[in-house]
């Protein structure tokens, strides 16, 4: 009984055995061996193009991307014509008031949470400082400049001069503020359709007349900077500046220390700038690449310099309007009478009155001779 149990142990152990070396693969093939039909494909590298990623990892577009990212370093290929064509994203860089990071994103930042937010407060605050000023103080000045004897004070040639620069001003100021600042408050009031035609309308005007704008403002430079430059009683009539708000404005000459500021750093300092800075948007500035980087830092600057323009031209509008007495009609007629010339502009008055200065710069029409018939 004990022989014939241990001789089944030993057929069962053999017939294990046979059965394993079976099963065994064999070593000299691979384990999991593709069809003869098929290529193996090569390990994905980090410098895979956007073509061989796609052999070896099909639907990882990585390369492309990374491509995208640092086009602005490395410019792609474009069949566009012009610079930039080839950068898709600009590359890293740190605006004033921005984070570090790719210059559009840079741009954006700046415009809207520098230049949208604290450039309208600007304007609002001087708008309505000036409003407050009238209601509570009223318009300063005595004389109404509708005296018998009437002094040129502007020439023809420097009316129209003056004329034609604040109507281009007021077109340019009035698109800008609306392509600006419209969405805030227009656009809840007329809606999309009617809010994007009018801004259309009005970016169209704005660089039909930012030429005339530019070619008036050197005109008006160069007509008005010869009485421009300080003389005796501007820093006086500065120190006083309480004095002319109370009626008793100093002496000053054809033009007093205020109308000085206003053309030096309104007309002369940042009309240059907002003039160059739209010229370089407008691309009609020769030589120059125009690469977005330029462009960004041209609307950069054009943007604050004109919010600061047309904060220091609302005070002008306003004294040369209703704020003080007979200040229009000077610039509407080009005459004053003695008594507003005398109590605005004294030193002026007194060497017209000791003849230095003539009291008509432009010759009066002679009359045509009737013709007699024989």
């Amino acid at each position: 009984m004990a022989r014939t149990i241990r001789l089944a142990v030993f057929v069962a152990a053999c017939l294990f055995a046979a059965t394993a070396v079976a099963q065994q693969p064999d070593a000299a093939a691979p384990r999991f061996s593709p069809p003869a039909s098929v290529a193996a494909a090569p390990e994905p590298k980090p410098d895979d193009s956007n073509a061989q990623r796609a052999k070896t990892q099909p639907g990882n577009n990585a390369p492309f991307w990374r491509g995208v990212r640092e086009s602005g370093v490395q410019p792609g290929i474009s069949n566009l014509p012009g610079a930039e064509k080839g950068v898709l994203i600009q590359p890293f860089v740190q605006y004033p008031g921005s984070r570090m990071t790719n210059a559009g994103e840079a741009w954006r930042q700046v415009r809207n949470q520098w230049i949208i937010p604290y450039g309208g407060a600007l304007l609002l605050i001087v708008t309505l400082a000036l409003a407050l000023f009238y209601f509570a103080k009223g318009r300063i000045g005595h004389s109404a400049n509708s005296g018998p004897r009437r002094i040129e004070r502007f020439s023809y040639f420097e009316r129209a001069a003056h004329w034609s620069n604040a109507t281009a001003f007021v077109v340019l100021a009035v698109s800008g503020i609306v392509m600006a600042y419209g969405k805030f408050f227009l656009l809840p009031l007329i809606g999309h359709s009617l809010f994007g035609w009018l801004t259309y309308a009005l970016k169209t005007a704005h660089n039909f007349f930012g030429p005339l704008f530019a070619v008036s403002l050197l005109i008006v430079i160069v007509t008005f900077i010869r009485d421009e430059f300080p003389q005796r009683g501007d820093l006086s009539w500065l120190l006083r500046l309480r004095d002319v708000v109370n009626d008793r404005e100093p002496p000053s000459h054809r033009f007093n220390a205020g109308e000085k500021l206003i053309f030096w750093g309104g007309v002369f300092f940042l009309g240059i700038i907002v003039v160059g800075s739209g010229l370089v948007m407008d691309k009609l500035i020769p030589g120059l690449a125009y690469l977005r980087t330029d462009m960004q830092a041209a609307h950069m600057v054009h943007a604050v310099a004109t919010n600061l323009m047309v904060s220091m031209f609302l005070l002008h509008i306003y004294l040369g309007t209703i704020g003080m007495r007979g200040a229009y009609r000077a610039m509407r007629d080009g005459v004053v009478d003695d008594a507003w010339a005398r109590e605005h502009h004294e030193y002026w008055y007194e060497d017209i009155q000791a003849g230095k200065i003539p009291a008509q710069r432009t010759p009066e029409p002679q009359p045509v001779a009737p013709v007699v018939q024989p």
